[in-house]
């Protein structure tokens, strides 16, 4: 089993161990996770920045943004312009992977996502929600509605060199909800199950849910990469009941811990990452 320790700070962001430096047994003196300073701390510090679309009157919902945020984190790895040996991004990607890999989900709307829909980066929608029908035939609601999320992922940045654009975006005020409760998800596809332990606010959530599909992609073989891509990454994000996480956290599948900086306590399980191809290795 693959377990994970999950540096979330101030900013909501995670840290991640690469599929290479698990396999060259990295262990605690290199490990991004670790509260203690180690070697990974002389590197140039970056952060992978996720800014969310809120506006006011038409929030996403909760699992639609989370689910979204995951896919984004997806679409920049798999990105010829990160993956390339000559890609755009593909330095600025080398090196948040060598320091203590972070991901930061701000919140944006009007004027302000349009400014940070010019930066290069990459925008993913989500699906709106399906208001739930009347007994009339007709659709029921009082007026309000949930749009398709939409979540613009950007190549890594220095830790202290934030575009100005970006800078500016608030962090707090990021909670959502669901206007429905989500469906059961596709049992043969990719599930990313959170901890029914931990309570997070959405943005928090986002950032673990984008940890738990990069610590899958990192785990895959590049066929199964090849089909997930091509697919367009589908995936569901959900809370597990208590038995299907004890069975899930047993299961040898990727797991996603806590550092516990901010909302849960040090070592909380908070996501495992359930892949068909990763459930029959």
């Amino acid at each position: 089993m693959t377990s994970t320790d999950a540096d979330t700070e101030t900013d909501t962001q995670t840290g991640i161990q690469t599929t290479a430096q698990r396999s060259a047994g990295s262990g605690a003196r290199s490990s991004p996770f670790r509260h203690a300073e180690t070697d990974r701390d002389a590197a140039p510090q970056f952060v992978l920045p996720l800014v969310v679309r809120i506006e006011k009157a038409a929030p996403p919902a909760r699992t639609d943004a989370l689910e979204t945020a995951a896919r984004a984190v997806l679409a920049l790895l798999s990105d010829e312009r990160a993956t390339a040996t000559d890609g755009e991004w593909a330095q600025a990607v080398r090196d948040w992977q060598d320091a203590r890999i972070r991901k930061v989900v701000r919140r944006a709307r009007g004027a302000e996502w349009r400014r940070a829909a010019g930066l290069p980066g990459i925008t993913v929608t989500g699906r709106a929600p399906t208001p739930a029908p009347a007994e009339d035939g007709h659709e029921a609601g009082d007026g309000a509605s949930s749009v398709a999320a939409e979540v613009r992922v950007f190549p890594p940045v220095p830790l202290d060199g934030w575009p100005k654009e970006l800078a500016k975006l608030q962090v707090s005020g990021t909670d959502l909800d669901d206007p429905e409760p989500p469906s059961a998800p596709d049992p043969t596809g990719p599930v990313l199950w959170l901890s029914p332990h931990v309570e997070m606010s959405a943005g928090k959530a986002m950032a673990q849910a984008g940890h738990g599909a990069q610590l899958a992609w990192w785990e895959l073989d590049n066929a199964a990469r090849a089909a997930w891509r091509e697919a367009g990454f589908p995936l569901a994000v959900r809370t597990a009941s208590a038995e299907r996480w004890d069975e899930l956290t047993a299961g040898g599948l990727p797991v996603v811990r806590d550092a516990g900086y901010t909302e849960i306590a040090p070592g909380s399980c908070t996501v495992v990452a359930d892949h068909p191809a990763l459930r029959r290795r």
